[in-house]
């Protein structure tokens, strides 16, 4: 059952939207002191990365954060913050992918192609290295023997190396999260606009040029009022109305 949900979440994460603030090419350009710091201390950095993404709160934790088997059974409820310290020493790998889940699932982070071929690289060169040194031990050949342990000692660098990126990832995204890049943009909010009612004999003109109400009929908007000039006009009807020859003859009265 526990399998089964691992493996729900992980084709979930498959369809995730958003993407790191700096993948892991850029992180060494984008906080290169700390990307020093979780290389040489990555235990410590792990410790600190776990409890922030928890915001503080140790009453959330969990053992690798829900994600592995052991989770919820190591008396996590007691003593989370030596069951945290025992976790990324001992368990330190596990340690930087469960914090990093934690982020996907939080903010629906998908990892880039980019990434997942950094990640992929590490993990063949790490079976390599075990596989040669496998052959070496039944072979008992020198050549092989060394060239497991140049395997093996480059396969730990690119460990080393790409879980400190990680954990720089990591913590630009929190960053981030909290803020530190200054506030996140923010639509504006439209003008509050008035609709007319039955009561109202004049509309609300919120969005609309002023118009004047009351103009006489074909007077046209905007032009000033023209002076009244009395009724009937002069000079109308015509003098010679209607004509001397209408209505013509033969026509019925």
């Amino acid at each position: 059952m526990a399998s089964q949900e691992h493996l729900d979440k992980m084709q979930l994460r498959q369809n995730y939207r958003n993407l790191w603030h700096t993948d892991l090419m850029g992180t060494v350009q984008a906080d290169a002191p700390y990307c020093c710091l979780a290389l040489w201390c990555g235990p410590c950095v792990s410790y600190l990365l776990r409890k922030r993404a928890l915001y503080n709160d140790m009453s959330r934790y969990v053992c690798c954060a829900g994600y592995m088997p052991c989770s919820g059974r190591c008396g996590e409820s007691r003593c989370p913050e030596l069951c945290l310290a025992t976790e990324v020493f001992l368990c330190f790998g596990n340690s930087v992918a469960s914090t990093r889940f934690m982020l996907q699932d939080e903010f629906n982070i998908q990892t880039t192609r980019c990434d997942n071929c950094i990640i992929g690289f590490m993990f063949c060169l790490q079976q390599i290295a075990c596989i040669f040194s496998i052959v070496a031990m039944i072979v008992g050949s020198e050549e092989i023997q060394e060239a497991s342990q140049l395997l093996s000692c480059l396969a730990d660098m690119v460990y080393c190396t790409v879980c400190a990126c990680m954990q720089t990832q990591h913590k630009i995204e929190m960053d981030k999260r909290d803020g530190m890049f200054g506030p996140q943009p923010v639509m504006a909010v439209p003008p509050v606009q008035q609709m007319s009612r039955i009561d109202q004999p004049i509309p609300p003109s919120v969005g609309y040029a002023p118009q004047t109400y009351g103009q006489p009929y074909g007077q046209p908007y905007g032009y000033p009022p023209q002076p009244h000039q009395g009724y009937p006009v002069a000079g109308y009807p015509p003098s010679n109305y209607p004509p001397p020859a209408y209505p013509p003859s033969g026509y019925p009265k």
